[in-house]
């Protein structure tokens, strides 16, 4: 590959595709995370609060916070010449939760971000990862002027087994956004393998 074109004799790679959802309570990031490593401008599906969600809509931790997803964002980023990651961010309010089934279909994996000052908030994407057997990590979106936690801490307040990383990051940095999508990869290719071999077995 010479200055991002294919070298003159070689066929062009057809890259592989794969879905990856980014789920988490209101306020922790999956808008900043998406918007940070997307190569295409980002689709994003955003309205302002407004005071008849005040009631519902708990904003401690992000008082700073003016607008909330609520359908999805999209984004893409290509990993290799031949993987491509197709990001797609969840809504976090409760009110808009029936959109997880359509946007989970055919997902390899998902990143569920954390906030450690709302830990409790992304219960409910644990729980629906589990429950559908659809391989996770945790990224740990480390805010500025939060408490930082070893994994096993956080680890320990989810309840997580064993096997599920437990990542530190920051959805404002590409790189750092980078290294979890990498993460949950690889983590949803050990996982079918694993299950290969339960089934083989």
């Amino acid at each position: 590959m010479i200055f991002g074109r294919p070298e003159r004799g070689k066929p062009p790679v057809e890259p592989v595709t794969l879905k990856i959802l980014v789920a988490g309570g209101f306020g922790v990031g999956k808008t900043t995370l998406v918007g940070a490593v997307s190569e295409i401008r980002p689709l994003r599906t955003e309205e302002y609060l407004t005071e008849a969600g005040r009631p519902i809509d708990d904003l401690t931790g992000v008082e700073r916070k003016h607008t909330t997803t609520v359908a999805m964002d999209f984004g893409r980023i290509t990993l290799r010449e031949d993987l491509v990651l197709y990001l797609f961010g969840t809504p976090g309010q409760e009110r808009f939760w029936f959109m997880w089934d359509e946007l989970s279909e055919g997902a390899l994996g998902a990143v569920v971000l954390a906030d450690t000052r709302r830990l409790e908030d992304c219960f409910a994407a644990v729980d629906y990862f589990e429950r559908r057997d659809i391989p996770f990590l945790i990224g740990v979106n480390c805010f500025e002027g939060a408490d930082r936690y070893p994994e096993a801490d956080v680890r320990g307040a989810l309840d997580l087994d064993d096997d599920i990383p437990v990542i530190l990051c920051d959805a404002r940095d590409r790189r750092s956004v980078r290294d979890v999508l990498v993460g949950v990869v690889q983590h949803a290719m050990d996982y079918g393998t694993e299950r290969r071999q339960t089934v083989t077995t």
